[in-house]
């Protein structure tokens, strides 16, 4: 396995829409290492999700876990939320936007499809930090970040500040 690189905003590749995966592909073992390497890459940077948008690779798929113990990783592959209501607001921080956090406000509860690392169809209910997860992930694949969700001027902000925290840390 192998820690990837994760784009970080401004990144114009993070602005494009991923394309579904075929399922025919699912079980050739380079995919499957690509799922294992982005597991591996989540928990490093330490993050509770990671689409595949986010190392530069633009197909529908993303990896979550959200257990306290990092044992419960799950894969989403063409993931489509079916159904959602409610609202909700969470703070959310972002690996491709590192160290900036703010609150955004999305569904309660959703009904997620998708399939599952082994090319099987899963549907099922999500609400709280899992809900939250999946909707911040599958925005990534649809060349979204959650910054869109805030203001041009916090937005700016958030760029100006990721500027300056790069040219300390070089």
């Amino acid at each position: 396995m192998a820690i990837l690189s994760i784009l970080e905003f401004p990144d114009m590749r993070l602005r494009t829409k991923a394309v579904p995966v075929d399922p025919a592909t699912i079980g050739d073992p380079d995919f499957q290492r690509q799922l294992d390497d982005m597991l591996e890459t989540m928990y490093a940077a330490p993050g509770i999700g990671l689409a595949a948008s986010q190392i530069d690779v633009h197909q529908r798929f993303l990896v979550i876990d959200i257990s306290e113990e990092k044992s419960e990783p799950c894969v989403f592959i063409n993931p489509e939320i079916v159904d959602k209501s409610g609202e909700q607001v969470y703070q959310e921080g972002c690996l491709s936007v590192p160290g900036i956090y703010a609150d955004v406000t999305r569904a309660e509860t959703i009904t997620v499809r998708h399939l599952d690392r082994h090319g099987q169809v899963q549907e099922f209910q999500a609400d709280g930090l899992l809900a939250v997860c999946i909707q911040h992930e599958i925005d990534h694949l649809n060349g979204k970040l959650f910054v869109d969700y805030l203001s041009p001027l916090k937005r700016e902000m958030v760029r100006k500040k990721l500027t300056k925290m790069r040219k300390h840390a070089a």
